[in-house]
Formats: structure tokens, C-alpha cells, sequence
């Protein structure tokens, strides 16, 4: 189940595909889906959570909390909309693009990618073009 929740004034157009595209992304890897929620807020909001359980003074665009078990995957996913717009304004990108990339960027967290080397980081964006070619929104 993917559950998307709002804490700031922000909604998904389009939950509906948002789902199917997120579960379609997870099969293809393999995977099956367990609980999913994202959890779309402010700055202000998510910093606060970086402090609190990371301890990171730092704003940023996403943050996930994995409960993954073996091949379900679960979790919550808190992504700031301010810090996606504003990313997308500096990469010059569409802000859905940027927005789907974040969203798809946490669940390939979930099964095991990672992007704290180069050679992680260029697998990541590989992963996160290819799942953004299928999406139809």
C-alpha cells in the first residue's frame, strides 16, 4: 500500500499513477511492495526531523526511513516541496520531473542503492533516469 499525506499545501494531481508507477519501478527490481508513505511538507518541517533523529543542522529534500524486510519493501519517505522546487529551479528542471525523481529516489534507497560514493551516486541517477523514461504523467 502507498499512502501520500501532506503536511504543507501541496497535493499530488495524480496519486493514482504516482502508485502504479512506484509499483511498477519496484517490481521491475524485483521487489514487492509492502507500506509505503510519503509524506509531502515544508522546509521548516523537515529540518526539524533531520535534526531531531539524524542530527543534521542542514536542509534537504528528502528524507526516508527504511523498514524494508528482505524483498517488502516499506517506509516512510518526508520530502520538503519547497526544497524540490527550488532544486529544480537550480538543475533547470521541471519541478514534476524533479518532484518524481526524489519520490522514485527514496524507494531505490528502500532496495538497496545507495549515493554516498561517485560510483554510487552515477548508479543512483542511472536508476532514477531509467524509472523516470517509464512514468506517464
Amino acid at each position: 500500500m502507498i499512502a501520500f499525506n501532506y503536511e504543507t499545501n501541496f497535493e499530488l494531481i495524480n496519486e493514482k499513477e504516482t502508485s502504479d508507477w512506484i509499483i511498477s519501478c519496484i517490481e521491475f527490481e524485483g521487489f514487492e511492495l509492502g507500506e509505503v508513505n510519503y509524506i509531502f511538507c515544508d522546509d521548516e518541517y523537515l529540518h526539524k526531523i533531520n535534526i531531531e533523529f539524524l542530527q543534521h543542522d542542514t536542509l534537504t529534500d528528502i528524507i526516508s526511513f527504511d523498514y524494508t524486510l528482505g524483498k517488502l519493501v516499506g517506509g516512510d519517505i518526508f520530502i520538503s516541496v519547497q526544497r524540490v522546487k527550488e532544486n529544480a529551479i537550480e538543475f533547470n528542471t521541471d519541478f514534476r520531473q524533479e518532484l518524481h525523481r526524489v519520490i522514485i529516489h527514496g524507494i531505490l534507497h528502500y532496495m538497496g542503492y545507495k549515493d554516498k560514493t561517485d560510483n554510487e551516486k552515477q548508479l543512483m541517477r542511472a536508476k532514477e533516469n531509467s524509472s523516470l523514461k517509464t512514468l506517464n504523467l
